[in-house]
């Protein structure tokens, strides 16, 4: 495995971060508690050393699981990254969203990030994931209702009582990312990014690179259609909301699938999954600095683990990103 730091922050985690969003089960169709302490603990096996979760993901679910899987593991030894700011236990922010739980019991969603919040939220995590501090605490999504000062203040506090180690946001545009470091210095942002979603290359990269601030990368698979497994007419679950994102549309996942083909060769070539060159290509890209991949079982976390024994030399990469140049979606 290799591990990078965050930022400036001394941070040291995986370059490959379990994410612990589908274990969660909301969102996914539901998820298998025994497996996901399974695919934990495999990941923890082959060198991964960090996860990243939520309290959103499963309204604590995600969380207590983390923990389950970490019983026996030396604190030191694991770096746990999780969230605040997506609140469904107060009405208070920026409505987000209505959605069930796993229990299929209606809620709402809030964006919602004020100062007694945040310090609540946290000491919510800490109860959940049983730990006494947090390697890296990051607001989820931006909240329009509270001051980006106010938040980050919030943030600062519980870095000075060492509940935290390190702060970061995910989702912040880079004037959001700017405005925030006026407060408090962060470690990272954590934003979308795969073969087909790029965006952040264009002004949030090289902002990250040029101040020596760390990205980590989620849904670097797209939520699994860059695994080649799922094709046209392809049939999700009931629960499962990847339907409605418009890179499964029809056209898109054609056109996609058509792209993997053209890669495919070269994983073949390698002994390689396409899933597995897809993640290296990730973590190659420059400013990359952390690839979250969700697994299920153990199985699916081992072959992610094992993405980092690839080897993708610059002319490689090269012919991967002629291929994706190509790539038009709608």
């Amino acid at each position: 495995m290799k591990y990078r730091e965050l930022g400036e922050s001394a941070l040291q985690v995986s370059a490959l971060t379990f994410g612990a969003w589908a274990i969660g089960g909301w969102m996914w169709g539901g998820a298998d508690r025994k497996e996901a302490v399974e695919a934990i603990k495999a990941s923890l096996d082959e060198g991964v050393t960090s996860i990243d979760t939520a309290p959103v993901y499963g309204m604590g679910v995600s969380e207590e699981i983390v923990a389950e899987a970490l019983q026996g593991v030396a604190r030191d030894k694991v770096q746990i990254l999780t969230k605040f700011g997506m609140r469904w236990d107060v009405k208070q922010g920026d409505f987000a969203f209505h959605t069930q739980n796993n229990d299929g019991q209606e809620i709402d969603v809030y964006k919602y990030a004020g100062k007694d919040s945040v310090i609540q939220e946290c000491e919510n995590s800490l109860r959940r994931l049983k730990t006494d501090y947090i390697d890296l605490y990051q607001i989820h999504w931006p909240d329009s209702t509270t001051p980006i000062s106010e938040t980050m203040e919030a943030l600062d506090i519980l870095q000075k009582q060492g509940k935290i180690r390190a702060a970061g946001v995910c989702n912040y545009s880079t004037a959001q990312f700017m405005e925030a470091e006026e407060t408090l210095s962060l470690a990272s942002n954590q934003v979308p990014y795969s073969m087909v979603e790029r965006s952040i290359e264009k002004e949030l990269v090289p902002y990250a690179m040029a101040r020596q601030k760390a990205i980590i990368a989620y849904s670097p698979l797209q939520r699994g259609i860059l695994t080649g497994k799922i094709k046209p007419g392809h049939q999700f679950g009931e629960g499962d909301t990847r339907s409605g994102s418009r890179f499964y549309q029809p056209e898109n996942l054609t056109k996609i699938n058509a792209f993997l083909d053209e890669i495919r060769p070269m994983a073949q070539e390698k002994g390689a999954t396409l899933s597995q060159l897809v993640i290296r290509w990730t973590i190659e890209q420059p400013g990359i600095t952390v690839a979250l991949v969700g697994a299920r079982n153990a199985e699916q976390a081992i072959q992610n683990a094992q993405s980092i024994h690839i080897s993708l030399s610059p002319e490689e990469i090269g012919v991967i990103n002629k291929h994706l140049s190509n790539l038009s979606l709608i």
